[in-house]
């Protein structure tokens, strides 16, 4: 399984993907990033699914890229020209993968922002080749493992919140995730586009380094759960009296 975010403020986009990858009882660890860099141009692909689906859809649009970039002027034309790609992919291996009893199920994150948008823009791919914006309303996006980070992020973000908050956010989401489900691990890869920058800072992070978040969130909710005003729930532990029947 894996661990992809993306999130959209109104100050720019973070992501954040894990490293992990399972293969029946081998856990390896690889790469799910891929980012393009060039002058008033940046963006990055984040993916979950069959490692051999996503490694052959990223070849052929490195060579999309190669040829023809400066056609990609908008971020959603570089979503459809990997849409494309992974429809190409689907077409020559779908069948065979299917009759081996695995499924294609290549889901995507890019974010960027090209020299015509207008700021930073977030979508969601999905295997068919179809796509979704993230947008204001629900201003994040979780591909791979997506149960156990919801919780923090609905009760936390929103839109208007800066970056590093939205950052710091997302590694909780990752940190519920992790302790939850073991097919998602470290080292993590992020990356922070910030409005009109055109450039995308990428980052890896090892455990050791964001261990102690994870033991101050830690305690942190287990002081709030004994500090929590919840008198009422101890009549719980107490038998209710009835009223005598006439």
């Amino acid at each position: 399984m894996t661990f992809c975010i993306g999130i959209k403020t109104k100050h720019g986009i973070v992501g954040l993907a894990d490293t992990r990858i399972t293969s029946g009882n081998e856990t390896t660890t690889s790469k799910k990033l891929y980012t393009v860099n060039r002058k008033k141009h940046s963006f990055f692909i984040m993916t979950s699914g069959l490692r051999s689906v996503r490694d052959k859809a990223i070849t052929y649009f490195g060579e999309l890229i190669e040829k023809e970039d400066a056609s990609f002027d908008r971020l959603y034309k570089a979503v459809n020209g990997f849409a494309d790609q992974v429809k190409r992919v689907a077409e020559e291996d779908m069948d065979s993968l299917e009759k081996s009893g695995f499924t294609f199920n290549l889901f995507s994150i890019i974010g960027g922002q090209l020299e015509e948008d207008k700021e930073p823009r977030l979508f969601l791919l999905y295997p068919q080749g179809n796509w979704i914006e993230i947008r204001q309303g629900t201003p994040f996006v979780i591909i791979g493992n997506t149960g156990f980070g919801n919780p923090v992020l609905r009760r936390s973000l929103k839109y208007e919140e800066p970056l590093y908050f939205a950052l710091k956010s997302a590694f909780l989401a990752f940190d519920a995730t992790r302790i939850s489900a073991n097919d998602v691990d470290y080292p993590i890869d992020t990356v922070v586009l910030e409005n009109d920058s055109y450039q995308i800072i990428e980052n890896r992070f090892e455990q050791h380094e964001l261990h102690h978040l994870s033991e101050f969130w830690n305690n942190s909710l287990k002081e709030a759960i004994h500090n929590l005003p919840a008198d009422i729930l101890k009549k719980a532990f107490f038998h209710e009296e009835m009223e005598e029947s006439e």
